[in-house]
């Protein structure tokens, strides 16, 4: 009951994450003095960490990247795209004949920014008519544009 009693997960209250974001020699920060942006990589870390060990078939994600930096923001994108790529390999080369997202992971993203669209496979729009939404695929050139038209 003692072993038992030692693993159990609210023996770990009070677990603290400690990050630096600059360099290694750079003065490590608590979560709760991080910036929105930094804080959503955190949480992106933690969730491709559990992803390595534990995947998913798919994953939806709500607008990551709205608290995130351009360069940040390429990052995670191409990440996307690599995890999601190597997972579409593995399974594709396990029976040869396989289709691009037979048995990988999927990333489900909504986004309201450029640099997750230029990586994406397949883009969908949502469209207000006559008082009702319908959901339709777009061309990337089409999401792009609408994208880049809600900047201004």
């Amino acid at each position: 009951e003692d072993e038992g009693r030692k693993e159990s997960v609210e023996n770990y209250t009070g677990v603290g994450i400690s990050v630096s974001f600059n360099s290694k020699h750079d003065d490590q920060q608590r979560i709760q003095q991080l910036s929105g942006g930094q804080k959503s990589l955190c949480a992106l870390a933690l969730v491709f960490a559990i992803q390595q060990c534990d995947p998913a078939p798919f994953y939806l994600f709500d607008e990551i990247d709205a608290n995130l930096d351009a360069q940040y923001r390429t990052a995670v994108a191409n990440h996307l795209r690599d995890i999601s790529s190597s997972s579409n390999n593995a399974s594709s080369s396990k029976d040869g004949d396989g289709e691009a997202g037979d048995g990988g992971a999927q990333f489900i993203c909504t986004t309201f920014r450029p640099e997750m669209l230029r990586v994406a496979q397949k883009c969908y729009g949502v469209r207000y008519a006559k008082k009702s939404s319908n959901v339709v695929v777009v061309t990337r050139e089409e999401a792009l544009e609408f994208v880049e038209g809600e900047k201004q």
